[in-house]
C-alpha cells in the first residue's frame, strides 16, 4: 500500500497524480502485443480519476473550511488497484450529483462523470474520513496472454 498526505490545495495535485502513476508501475495488465497501450491507458484512466477527485476534495470538500489534509491509500491486487481518497471536509453522495448536459459542455460539474467513466467501481462513505473509493480492474498478468500461441 502506498499512502500520501498532502494539502487540500489545488498546487499538490499533481504530486498526487504522480505518486498514482508510480503505483501503475506495479500493475501489469494481461494482453499480449497490446501491453504497453493497454498499460499506458490503464494509467491514465487511474491518473485523470484521482486528478478529478483531487479537484473535487479542494474546490467542494474544503469549501467554506480551513483547508484540511487529502489522503491517498493505493493498493494494488492480482486483479485490481484500489485508490482511497480520505478527506475531513464537507460530505456528499455520489448518486446525488446531477448528470451533466453533455450538449453544453459545462466548465465544471464534469468531476464524477470523468471519475465513473474511468473507473469500474465507485462507493462513498461520508465520516470523518470521507472516503471516496475508485476500483479499476485488470487482467492479471499472464491470464489470457495471447503472445504464446
Amino acid at each position: 500500500m502506498i499512502v500520501l498526505r498532502v494539502p487540500g490545495a489545488l498546487e499538490y495535485r499533481e504530486l498526487a497524480t504522480r505518486v498514482v502513476t508510480t503505483a501503475c508501475k506495479l500493475v501489469r495488465v494481461s494482453d499480449g502485443d497490446k501491453q504497453t497501450a493497454l498499460e499506458e491507458e490503464f494509467t491514465h484512466e487511474a491518473v485523470s480519476a484521482v486528478g478529478e477527485a483531487f479537484n473535487n476534495v479542494a474546490l467542494h470538500g474544503y469549501e467554506d473550511l480551513p483547508m484540511g489534509d487529502i489522503i491517498f491509500e493505493v493498493t494494488t491486487h492480482e486483479d485490481r488497484l484500489v485508490i482511497d481518497v480520505k478527506d475531513f471536509g464537507h460530505s456528499f453522495h455520489p448518486d446525488d450529483a446531477p448528470e451533466p448536459d453533455l450538449g453544453e459542455l459545462p466548465e465544471s460539474g464534469m468531476g464524477l462523470f470523468i471519475i465513473r467513466a474511468f473507473v469500474d467501481e465507485l462507493t462513498y462513505e461520508p465520516g470523518s474520513p470521507n472516503c471516496l473509493r475508485m476500483v479499476k480492474r485488470f487482467e492479471p498478468w499472464g491470464k489470457g496472454a495471447t503472445g504464446s500461441e
